[in-house]
């Protein structure tokens, strides 16, 4: 017997069979949290830039128009810029948009304001602008997006997490943009 365990002790560092295997069950473990947490930060970009671009839609649009009707063409307008979060959810979602007028003394203040799935900001009351469109005398328009991201596998177990999004865009007509009722 001790013959036998002598001869199995000097053929074990020459044995090969079943090492890929063992290297596998060593790796696979490192292989499965890299793979599933990249995927879940990718997921998460994706939605971020997601929030950016209806942001960013939500603005262009708005300032193409001279007049807006706030019962036919703004909820068209809202919805249509959410389209742009495919593949996620809509519902999700708070999506406004603003025009701020510049008085000649440089106050800025909410001209009007409409939202999906939320509620727009208060018209009258003041905004602070980046200095480059604090131009007196002018109207700028204000896309914002926020999006409550519940990551699809959660791995990282970070749960719910609110994106946003703002940009700035003057109209691409002189003037104000009318809301019309």
């Amino acid at each position: 017997m001790i013959r036998r365990f002598r001869i199995a002790l000097k053929r074990f560092p020459a044995a090969e069979r079943g090492i890929a295997a063992v290297e596998f069950a060593l790796v696979l473990p490192f292989m499965a949290l890299l793979y599933l947490g990249g995927f879940e930060v990718m997921e998460e970009i994706s939605a971020n830039r997601q929030v950016s671009l209806t942001a960013s839609t939500v603005a262009e649009i708005v300032s193409q128009y001279s007049t807006i009707s706030a019962s036919q063409t703004m909820p068209g307008i809202l919805a249509a810029s959410t389209s742009v979060l495919t593949p996620f959810s809509s519902s999700n979602a708070v999506v406004t948009v603003t025009c701020i007028t510049v008085d000649s003394t440089g106050k800025a203040t909410v001209a009007w304001s409409q939202a999906m799935n939320g509620s727009g900001r208060i018209a009258g009351s003041t905004v602070t602008l980046p200095a480059a469109l604090d131009v007196p005398n002018t109207t700028v328009i204000l896309g914002e997006t926020s999006y409550a991201y519940t990551p699809t596998i959660d791995f990282l177990h970070r749960s719910t997490m609110t994106l946003s999004s703002s940009i700035y865009m003057l109209p691409r007509q002189p003037g104000t943009i009318t809301l019309t009722t």
